[in-house]
Parts: C-alpha cells; sequence; structure tokens
C-alpha cells in the first residue's frame, strides 16, 4: 500500500500570525502564503490582550493572507495555540494578487458580545512594541507542549504577561480609529459555521 494521504489546509491569519517569525516558532517553516481579504468581518483590538479579534460585521472587511499547505498536524498546533478564545471557522477570501476566491479556514473570535473589543488593530504597531516580547511568549507555549499537564495557550500568555507587565504594555492602545460597528447575525456572513448565531448589536467605542 502506498503511504497515506496527509491532507492540506489553507489558513487565513489577520493578527500575529502576519509575522514570520511566530509561524516558524509554531511549525518550525514558514508555508507559502498569499495576500488575500476576507469580506464582512472587522479586526478588534481587545483590551488586556496585543492581538487582535474579528467578529462579522457588515460593510467591513480584514486584510491578511493565506497560509498554503497547512497539515492535519499543523491544523492543531495552530488550535492548541488559539485555545478556547477561538473558533476555527470556514470562510471564503479573496486573494489580492488574482482576485480568485479561496474557502480557507480562519480563527472568529468564540464571543460575539465580549465588552473588550474596540476600535481597529494595527499590525505595523504591534510589530514595533510587541512583536519582539510576543515571539518570547510563544516560544514558551511550544516549550509548554512538550510536557505533561502542559498549560493552555491563554494560561501560558497571562502568565508571561504579568511577569513582564513592569516592562511591556500588555495591549494596544490604539484609540486613533474610533469607530462604530454594527456586529451581523454569523448567519449573514460569508463563514461556514456550527455556532448559534449571535444577535445584532452596536459596539460603541470610547
Amino acid at each position: 500500500m502506498g503511504e497515506a494521504v496527509v491532507a492540506a489546509h489553507n489558513v487565513f491569519v489577520y493578527g500575529s500570525l502576519l509575522a514570520d517569525d511566530v509561524v516558524r516558532v509554531l511549525l518550525n517553516r514558514v508555508p507559502t502564503s498569499s495576500a488575500a481579504l476576507l469580506n464582512g468581518f472587522h479586526r478588534f483590538s481587545i483590551k488586556g490582550r496585543v492581538y487582535p479579534a474579528i467578529l462579522p460585521v457588515r460593510n467591513r472587511h480584514v486584510s491578511g493572507r493565506v497560509l498554503m499547505g497547512i497539515t492535519d498536524p499543523e491544523l492543531h498546533i495552530l488550535d492548541e495555540f488559539e485555545d478556547v478564545e477561538y473558533q476555527r471557522t470556514r470562510v471564503e477570501v479573496s486573494l489580492l494578487e488574482s482576485s480568485d476566491k479561496l474557502q480557507a479556514h480562519a480563527y472568529v473570535w468564540s464571543n460575539a458580545n465580549d465588552p473588550n473589543l474596540y476600535g481597529d488593530w494595527d499590525f505595523e504597531e504591534w510589530k514595533q512594541v510587541h512583536k519582539e516580547s510576543f515571539i518570547k511568549m510563544t516560544m514558551g507555549f511550544m516549550e509548554e507542549q512538550e510536557l505533561p499537564g502542559s498549560k493552555p495557550r491563554v494560561a501560558t500568555y497571562e502568565s508571561f504577561y504579568q511577569q513582564d507587565a513592569a516592562e511591556k504594555p500588555r495591549s494596544l492602545s490604539n484609540r486613533r480609529n474610533q469607530v462604530t460597528v454594527t456586529v451581523s447575525e454569523v448567519g449573514d456572513c460569508n463563514c461556514i459555521c456550527n455556532a448559534p448565531p449571535s444577535r445584532l448589536k452596536e459596539v460603541r467605542l470610547p
């Protein structure tokens, strides 16, 4: 019999995984990728976190890239890294180079009514302020995975940033782009998921 076929997945990333250095720590390689746009979503900052969240929002879009050829074991690592804060969801993205549509996984924020979401998240600011410390946190997460009874990523994150709180800010303070957005029902967006639709709500930023 021949070798077993290894499933390959496309994963749309829009936050810390836009940084090759973070991806390399997690997957021990940097997969082929392509710039892409996810329509019908907005990328929020999160109070108390340096990484972003996305939720369905009408007439908005999120820029990012698609990691291609992700194997089942690699997808499992990404699932563990995103932890319970996110739900892996099937979405349709548009590739910027060709305008082709592509089915991909994306990690959508689990709590559609989270009061800690605000504004916009800025990748360039994250690179300047948080990238170095986030890579160290990610390395700690991967080291934890080798241990029995390893901590989940959220616990690793909180422990790391509590220790560095005096030197490294815990969250982006990007309030320059103050917006009011309407979070649409999950069923109205272009994603395919099993989560129950959330109610419409206005997200008003301070």
